[in-house]
């Protein structure tokens, strides 16, 4: 199916899709219902991607809807606008200074996208010969996959003229498990692993090998949702838990957020105001509180008669041309509370600092002392809350 080309998903309704300029294949779904009472124009945004993207677009989508559903990522944040080759010199030092450190280079990556505009700027940076000639590995076999189609497709995307990312020889992709482990005896290498949050995949497995080491640098180059190990580490942790095991934190923790592939607030809120005339409502939608909260702000202020809804779990809405849309169900409060953190994020943290706390104690007394407080609160909660 081509971009503006419209398409019947089912009967009474038709779809046609829009580059969001987020990832490959991401798309903004313009959507016409036929109800008894008229037809509903709707625009879900997707993922929005940022203005002058490497590989990607700008965003593109229609105006003059009745309800508009935007995602609100990067809603309460703005970050510095660089060109390619200034975002290229910022990763060029970072890479410079991990690698002058001794140790390794982590960068957790998304398989789609994240990857493969790291690698071409690792690449470029390779040939210009701004970094050292460093070991560079891909262990992610869902993200060699994913660069393979991009290779092949080169021509269609943008900044990708001359290069292969897929057979350039200062990348190597790393497919089995076995190989993947035998990087646990590397040093000075680039190792790029996947999943992007640090919550699945083999990016736990160098963490686990690297974050001990003081002459190793994690960098992190995308977004960390709340509860996740990839915002724990980027917030300061000191110590973490993966697989079981109890990790001191030693490695160098770096953050850019020049490689995120969501707009932020300034961009969202100029994709939203292009859309105008909205008669219905905007619906906000796929991020944080404070991120939604941030964006509705921004939007009261350019169109303060506009009708906003910032949609819980559970709720549903009745959509009628041109007018309000109205709730026809509540939010489910036992979801909306089990959202963020928890009491397992909390509890995860104190016992994986227990022992260590524990043992800076001045005395095995004074451990069993404290032990026995905690175990008298925890008696005293279980009395004053019982089941």
């Amino acid at each position: 199916m081509e971009l503006g080309e419209w398409f019947e998903p089912a009967p009474g309704f038709r779809v046609r899709l829009w580059n969001a300029g987020h990832i490959l294949g991401a798309a903004s779904a313009e959507i016409e219902a036929m109800t008894q009472r008229g037809l509903v124009r709707l625009l879900c945004s997707g993922d929005i991607g940022p203005d002058n993207k490497e590989m990607q677009a700008d965003p593109q989508a229609p105006s003059g809807l009745d309800y508009v559903v935007c995602e609100s990522t990067y809603g309460n944040r703005t970050r510095e606008h660089l060109t390619i080759e200034a975002r290229r010199d910022l990763l060029e030092r970072e890479i410079n200074t991990a690698l002058a450190r001794g140790g390794n280079l982590v960068i957790p990556v998304f398989a789609l996208e994240r990857t493969q505009e790291l690698v071409l700027d690792i690449i470029r940076l390779a040939e210009a010969n701004r970094i050292p000639g460093a070991p560079v590995f891909v262990d992610s076999p869902l993200a060699s996959r994913a660069t393979s189609v991009f290779a092949r497709h080169a021509g269609e995307l943008e900044d990708m003229a001359g290069v292969d990312i897929a057979r350039h020889p200062s990348i190597h992709y790393v497919e089995d498990t076995a190989e993947s482990m035998r990087l646990n005896s590397v040093s000075g290498a680039i190792i790029l692993a996947a999943s992007g949050m640090c919550e699945a995949g083999r990016i736990r497995h160098h963490l686990k090998h690297n974050l001990h080491r003081r002459d190793s640098t994690v960098l992190f180059v995308g977004f960390q949702s709340a509860g996740s190990l990839g915002r724990v580490l980027v917030e300061g942790a000191q110590r973490v838990r993966i697989s079981g095991e109890d990790i001191t934190v030693r490695s160098a923790i770096r953050r850019i957020d020049t490689y995120s592939a969501h707009a932020d607030s300034a961009e969202l809120l100029a994709w939203i105001t292009a859309r105008f005339p909205i008669s219905g409502g905007l619906f906000l939608s796929h991020g944080e509180n404070d991120a939604i909260t941030g964006l509705e702000a921004l939007v009261r202020a350019q169109a303060p008669g506009l009708n906003i809804i910032a949609p819980r779990l559970g709720e549903s809405f009745a959509l009628t041309p041109g007018a309000p849309a109205r709730r026809l169900r509540t939010a489910r409060m036992d979801a909306t509370a089990a959202l963020g953190t928890d009491w397992q994020n909390d509890y995860a943290g104190f016992v994986t600092n227990l022992k260590h706390g524990l043992a800076h104690l001045r005395s095995d007394r004074d451990r069993q002392r404290a032990i026995a407080e905690m175990q008298r609160v925890l008696r005293l909660a279980q009395e004053t809350n019982p089941q």
